[in-house]
């Protein structure tokens, strides 16, 4: 029988019958308030910050809010199965948590307390390849559960092959590529702040402990850091990269590729025509273009541009297990969940990740049931409609 996410709902309630209540809210949407409140400025900004005004951010939320689920009823739903089958895998539900950087400013558990939290749900959990912690750990403290890993593609062509190689060898089954960061955009959050965690050799772990990386360095990092921090972003971002660079990619990675970052049809189509095996529709959480398309809008033109061909993913604005159903009726096969895992990260440790992943899936679980569904493979666009905004 599968599991039913739903039933953490009667864990609560039964937990509150000797007092006891949970350590965070059940209303996700509260938890950047809360950390606004509880962790530093610096910290928080550069999570919660977004490009330019932040328009692209609320759109992202406007946009998934101007759909609206149109339940039906009278449907058998007492049995549901939430699992899918994403990029060749077995998943328990269509969830992933998205790839996030230096999470060693929230807590000191970083990233290790994330991969424990969704290795413990069997939920997918991408690691950044601007992480806190290198990738090796990051495997080791995973055991055999489902990763996946993000490359930021720079400008050194042997540390890319170094980390292919080296995620690769730590059991990373599929490669992400997020093409939307060749550049950091104008962030006025972290620039009020003068908050770039990179420049104190933070999030650069992978690169600091890569071969390849420290071939390029004069001294070794921990005799100069400084020289260190300063080859990272030398070589951190590439502007100059076009679609038929990604067969370098391909030459170097025998597993799924994914292409993050894609909002335009013919992008998507580029993709599949390149014999990528996925897409993520994301405009980086509102992080990178002011002005943005939402991720939500761009969805549906996505997935009709290339249906069968590829795998098509969303992120950037999902909040609630709502918003896993919208998405998914406007195209997705599966969300990838980002800021509010992190925000309980830095509130409660690996056990507010487990909380967030726990609230996200019952939520959704009973979203889908209430909407007269029993898995998600049945969730069509006649599950939503629009609303004029």
């Amino acid at each position: 029988m599968a599991r039913h996410w739903a039933d953490f709902q009667y864990e609560i309630y039964l937990n509150g019958m000797t007092g006891a209540v949970p350590r965070l809210p059940t209303d996700l949407t509260r938890l950047e308030e809360l950390a606004e409140h509880r962790l530093g400025p610096g910290p928080v900004g550069y999570v919660a910050g977004s490009a330019g005004a932040g328009s692209t951010a609320l759109a992202n939320r406007a946009a998934l809010d101007r759909r609206r689920i149109v339940p039906r009823m009278l449907k058998d739903v007492q049995e549901r199965d939430l699992s899918v089958r994403i990029l060749g895998r077995d998943l328990p539900a269509p969830l992933a948590l998205a790839p996030v950087g230096v999470l060693s400013i929230m807590h000191p558990d970083a990233e290790l307390a994330a991969a424990r939290a969704a290795a413990a749900r069997e939920v997918p959990y991408i690691l950044s390849s601007a992480s806190s912690t290198p990738m090796e750990q990051v495997a080791e403290a995973m055991g055999g559960a489902e990763r996946w890993f993000q490359l930021y593609w720079g400008r050194d062509r042997e540390v890319t092959r170094s980390f292919l190689a080296r995620a690769k060898a730590a059991g990373f089954s599929a490669l992400f590529v997020t093409l939307d960061t060749p550049l950091l955009a104008w962030r006025p959050r972290d620039l009020d702040q003068a908050y770039l965690p990179f420049l104190h050799g933070v999030g650069t772990a992978n690169y600091f402990t890569d071969p390849a990386f420290q071939a390029g360095l004069a001294k070794p990092v921990h005799e100069d850091p400084d020289a260190a921090v300063m080859h990272f972003l030398g070589l951190f971002g590439d502007a100059s990269h076009t679609w038929p660079d990604l067969s370098f990619l391909r030459e170097h990675w025998d597993g799924p590729i994914v292409l993050k970052g894609v909002l335009h049809p013919d992008d998507a189509r580029l993709a599949a025509d390149a014999g990528m095996d996925g897409v993520v529709v994301s405009n980086h959480g509102g992080r990178q273009v002011a002005g943005s398309i939402a991720a939500a809008d761009a969805l549906p033109r996505v997935a009709e541009a290339v249906g069968d061909r590829l795998t098509v993913l969303v992120d950037s604005g999902i909040r609630t297990g709502d918003d896993v159903f919208k998405a998914l009726a406007l195209g997705a096969r599966a969300v990838l969940l980002g800021r509010p895992y992190v925000y309980g990260l830095g509130l409660d440790g690996q056990a507010g990740v487990d909380h967030v992943i726990r609230c996200v899936l019952a939520e959704f679980d009973l979203t889908l049931a209430l909407s007269g569904h029993a898995t998600p493979a049945t969730v069509t666009t006649d599950d939503v409609v629009e609303m004029p905004a």
